[in-house]
């Protein structure tokens, strides 16, 4: 994904205008992509199959692959993130821009979001760089949730 594509800090909220925030980023406006933006905006962390299902509840049918590309494009132009947790399918969320982390129960797979520890990028600085310019950290924190302890 180049850098020029991905906007600064942007969270699009359930209650957003989808057509009007996609127009905005230029990207062309379909019923599947709102649709899909729509999924990941009323359920955070979702799966791909996830997505699926919420999109033909409200759109009626589409295939997996059209899910997929509405969120290839939606990731590339920065208004969803995709997250892949150790062992776990891949999750998209619209909470973008940001540095924050996330907990993962070992038991159930439950996510949750972290804020960042320093709240700006990178938030930790690694021991070495290796001539890197580092601009994001990525944490995963694992234990049980709630409802599993």
């Amino acid at each position: 994904m180049s850098a020029d594509l991905v906007s600064a800090s942007v969270v699009v909220h359930p209650h957003a205008n989808p057509a009007q925030t996609l127009r905005e980023h230029g990207v062309q406006v379909t019923a599947q992509r709102v649709a899909v933006l729509g999924a990941v905006s009323d359920h955070p962390h979702a799966t791909a199959d996830q997505i699926s299902e919420s999109v033909r509840a409200s759109i009626g049918t589409i295939s997996r692959q059209s899910v997929y590309d509405a969120l290839g494009t939606l990731e590339q132009v920065g208004l969803v993130r995709r997250i892949q947790p150790t062992g776990s399918p891949a999750r998209f969320e619209n909470r973008v821009g940001d540095n924050h982390h996330h907990i993962i129960c070992r038991n159930c797979g439950a996510l949750a979001d972290v804020d960042c520890a320093v709240g700006e990028k990178p938030c930790l600085t690694a021991s070495d760089s290796h001539g890197y310019t580092i601009d994001e950290a990525e944490v995963a924190y694992w234990g049980l949730c709630p409802t599993c302890q």
